[in-house]
Formats: C-alpha cells, structure tokens, sequence
C-alpha cells in the first residue's frame, strides 16, 4: 500500500492505494466520479480523459501511486458552479450523440483550451486526436470547441446551425446505396418488449 494525497476537482484526497491501482479506478469506484468513462483500457479510446496537473492523461493509465501531491479535474469538476463554456458549446452545436466520449472530448479540449486559447482548426484536430468517437463524425465536435476559442472552423465555416454539412445528394434526400442490416427476429422482439 501507498498513501498518496492529491486533489481532485479542488478537494485534497488521502488514499491508501494498492500498487496497481489507477487513476480511474480510484475516480470510478473509490471516489464515486462516474463521468471519466473506460472504453478500452488501454490508452487507445480517450474516454477515461481528465487533467493531471492541467495536461490531459488518460486515467486508465496512471498509477495511482504517482499521484502524490498532483492536481486532478474530472468533467465533474468543471460543472462546479455551471456547465463550463465547453460543455454549453457541446450542447450548443451537437456535439452529443450517445453521449460515452464526451467527458473525455471535453476534458482533452479544456487541457488545449487552457493552453492555447485560439487553436487552429488544426491545432484542435490533434489536441482530440486520441478521443475515439463513433457517433458524431467529429465535426460538431470541432466546431463547439472552435467556437468556445472564437475561431472559425474550416469544415463548418458556412454552417450558421453548426450541424454537418452533408453531401448534394444527401440534402436532396437521396436513398443509400445499399440497405442497412435489419435487426434478427430475437432483437426485434426484444425491442418491442415481448
């Protein structure tokens, strides 16, 4: 065992953590912080992101015993007192499909944000390039946080409603190419509740 005192979301924490242990393991289960999310963990998803010492990390990989005397922000920790400007431009331009990648997107555009407060379209490409996400396509994404930065998103620029700009033949309601799968007979019952 390792005791470690650290901050998380500006409450000092005194924890006896077992060698092993990580960070959002401690977040998830110990501390009750259920927004960082574990998706592979391995490093590979982002959905575990929080800041440590104001750079983004993915909590399933740090140890918990590194954390003495660290600082820790969890999405929960940016809502204290409101929803922070990036969570309001989230919802503001759709940037929320189903909702698992979020805190981390969040959490790796506040980490930017903080210290560069007018990224380049570019510049946001590669801060959230470690955020898988399989909903949204990314460019509302972009957009919430190009617009929290004050600065014009190339693929949105001519957007006024922030939503994706779609193709010629998707706007003039054009059918796919090929049908999607249908779902079994078992799942379509269970989906009509019998």
């Amino acid at each position: 065992m390792n005791r470690v005192t650290f901050s998380v979301n500006g409450v000092e924490r005194t924890l006896d953590v077992e060698p092993g242990e990580r960070l959002l393991d401690v977040l998830r289960v110990r501390l009750g912080l259920t927004g960082t999310k574990e998706g592979c963990g391995v490093g590979m998803c982002g959905a575990c992101t929080v800041l440590v010492d104001g750079r983004a990390e993915n909590a399933c990989l740090v140890p918990a015993a590194s954390l003495d005397g660290a600082r820790v922000v969890t999405i929960e920790g940016l809502s204290e007192g409101g929803l922070d400007p990036l969570q309001q431009a989230f919802l503001d331009h759709h940037a929320i499909q189903c909702g698992f990648c979020t805190p981390g997107l969040v959490m790796s555009a506040r980490a930017l944000l903080d210290e560069n407060p007018a990224p380049t379209e570019e510049e946001i490409r590669t801060a959230i390039q470690g955020n898988l996400c399989r909903c949204t396509g990314y460019e509302q994404v972009i957009a919430a946080i190009a617009s929290v930065a004050g600065v014009e998103a190339r693929a949105l620029a001519d957007e006024g409603d922030a939503t994706i700009r779609r193709s010629p033949a998707l706007q003039a309601g054009a059918p796919f190419a090929r049908k999607p799968p249908t779902a079994t007979p078992e799942l379509q019952l269970q989906l009509r509740g019998r």
